[in-house]
C-alpha cells in the first residue's frame, strides 16, 4: 500500500482530531471572552477598568497569536505539521494551567499572551494536514466541517463557565489540551510533506510571501478578507454589554450569553458555507454571499433602540452565522499556496487575523474623540466591511486547484 493510499485509509482520523483540536483551541481562545467581568472583578478591578484591561488583556492574547502564528508556520514546512501540533497543545496547556493561579492584571496579561503564542499553531496546522490529505473534491467540506465542529468550543466555554468558578475553567482548558496531546499520536504526517523534505525547495521562508508580488497580494487578501470575524467577535460580541447599555435595553447583556449566541451561528454558518461553496463550485461566490449577510447582520446590530437582551442575542446568533466563512478563509489559505510555504500561510493567515484586532481595537477608541461610542462601532464596521468585499472580489478563485506544487 502506497503512502497515498495509507493516507485516504485514516483520512477520518485527521479529520476528527483536527476537530477536536480546533475544539480546545477555540475553548481557550474565548475564554476569556466569557469569563472577562467575572474574573477582573475577582481581581479586585473596577467596571471603567474592567472594561479598559478586558480590551488590553484581549489585544495583548491576539498580539500572542500573531507572532505565534509567524513562529508556528515556518516551523510546520520546515519541521512538519505534527512537530508544530505537539508544540503548540504543550505551550498553551501550560499556560492555562497558570492563567488559573493569577493573582493580579499584569500575570493575566502576560499568560494570555503565551497562551495566545500557543494557541496559533492549531488551526493552521490541522488545516494544512488535512488539505494535504484530502483530494480536491473534498477538502472544502472536509475543512469546514472540521472547523465549525472545533468552534463549538466557545458552546462548552459557556456551559462550563456557569458550572465552575473561573480559576478552574482554565485548569479545565489545561486538562483537555493534554488529552488531545495523546490522540495526537496516532496521526500520521502529510505524504506532500514528506516528500518535500526529499527536495531541495526552500521551506518555511516567511520572507518569501513578501519577495514576489503575486504571492505578496494573495496573502494580504486571504488576511483582509478575515477581518469582519474579529470585528464581530472581539468589537461587537466582546463589548456587548457596554454596547446594550448605549442602545438602553430594557436590561443588561451578558457578554458570555453573546459569545454562545454567536459560536452557535458560527458553527453552523462554517459548515454550511462548505456545502454552498461545493454547489457553487467557488470559494470566492461563498465567500461573499456570506459577507453580504454579515453586512445585514450589522445594519440590524446598530438599529437596536430600547428592545431587549434576547433581541441582541439573536442579532449575535445572525452575526455569527455570517462569520462561517472563518473556515472558507482557512480553507484559502491553505489552497493558495505551495507544500514549501503552505504551513506558513495557512497557519500565520488566521493568526494575522486575529493579530489585527489590537489595530481594529484602536480604529474604535480612537474614533471615540470624534465620534460617540455606538457611532464609533459603526465606522469602523463600515470601514471593516468594505476592505473585505474589495478583498473577496480580488482574491484568486481555488475551488479546483492541485495542491502538489512548490513556490519557487
Amino acid at each position: 500500500m502506497t503512502t497515498a493510499q495509507k493516507q485516504y485509509a485514516i483520512l477520518s482520523l485527521p479529520v476528527i482530531v483536527g476537530a477536536l483540536g480546533n475544539f480546545v483551541d477555540i475553548y481557550d481562545l474565548l475564554l476569556f471572552s466569557i469569563i472577562r467581568v467575572k474574573s477582573l472583578k475577582a481581581l479586585g478591578l473596577t467596571p471603567t477598568e474592567i472594561k479598559d484591561y478586558g480590551a488590553f488583556i484581549i489585544s495583548i492574547q491576539m498580539v500572542g497569536m500573531l507572532i505565534g502564528g509567524i513562529v508556528w508556520g515556518i516551523m510546520g514546512d520546515k519541521k512538519g505539521r505534527l512537530n508544530v501540533l505537539f508544540g503548540s497543545i504543550i505551550i498553551y496547556s501550560i499556560a492555562n494551567f497558570a492563567n488559573g493561579m493569577v493573582q493580579t492584571t499584569s500575570q493575566y496579561a502576560v499568560l494570555r499572551f503565551v497562551a495566545g503564542f500557543g494557541l496559533a499553531g492549531e488551526l493552521g496546522a490541522g488545516v494544512t494536514l488535512v488539505s494535504e490529505l484530502l483530494p480536491k473534491q473534498k477538502r472544502g467540506i472536509a475543512i469546514s466541517v472540521m472547523a465549525s465542529i472545533g468552534l463549538t468550543g466557545a458552546i462548552a466555554a459557556y456551559f462550563i463557565s456557569k458550572v465552575f468558578d473561573w480559576r478552574v475553567c482554565y485548569y479545565i482548558g489545561g486538562v483537555l489540551g493534554i488529552l488531545l496531546l495523546f490522540l495526537r499520536v496516532n496521526v500520521f504526517e502529510s505524504g506532500m510533506f514528506n516528500q518535500l523534505k526529499k527536495s531541495n525547495a526552500q521551506r518555511g521562508n516567511f520572507l518569501m510571501l513578501f519577495s514576489n508580488a503575486k504571492r505578496f497580494k494573495k496573502y494580504m487578501l486571504s488576511i483582509l478578507i478575515g477581518l469582519p470575524n474579529w470585528y464581530v467577535v472581539g468589537i461587537l460580541v466582546t463589548f456587548s454589554k457596554e454596547f446594550g447599555t448605549e442602545f438602553k435595553l430594557s436590561e443588561p447583556v451578558d457578554p458570555s450569553v453573546a459569545v454562545l449566541a454567536t459560536y452557535t451561528g458560527v458553527s453552523v454558518g462554517g459548515i454550511l458555507i462548505g456545502f454552498v461553496s461545493q454547489w457553487l463550485q467557488s470559494r470566492k461566490k461563498a465567500l461573499i454571499i456570506f459577507l453580504f449577510i454579515n453586512l445585514i447582520g450589522g445594519i440590524i446590530y446598530f438599529s437596536q433602540d430600547g428592545g431587549t437582551a434576547n433581541c441582541m442575542y439573536l442579532i449575535c446568533l445572525l452575526l455569527g452565522f455570517s462569520t462561517g466563512l472563518w473556515s472558507m478563509l482557512v480553507t484559502i489559505g491553505a489552497e493558495q499556496f505551495g507544500t514549501n510555504l503552505r504551513a506558513t500561510a495557512a497557519t500565520s493567515i488566521p493568526n494575522m487575523v486575529r493579530g489585527s484586532l489590537p489595530l481594529i481595537t484602536l480604529l474604535f477608541y480612537w474614533l471615540q474623540k470624534n465620534f460617540s461610542y455606538v457611532q464609533s462601532g459603526m465606522v469602523t464596521g463600515l470601514i471593516i466591511i468594505i476592505i473585505s468585499f474589495t478583498a473577496a472580489i480580488l482574491i484568486e478563485e481555488t475551488f479546483h486547484k492541485d495542491l502538489n506544487f512548490l513556490e519557487e
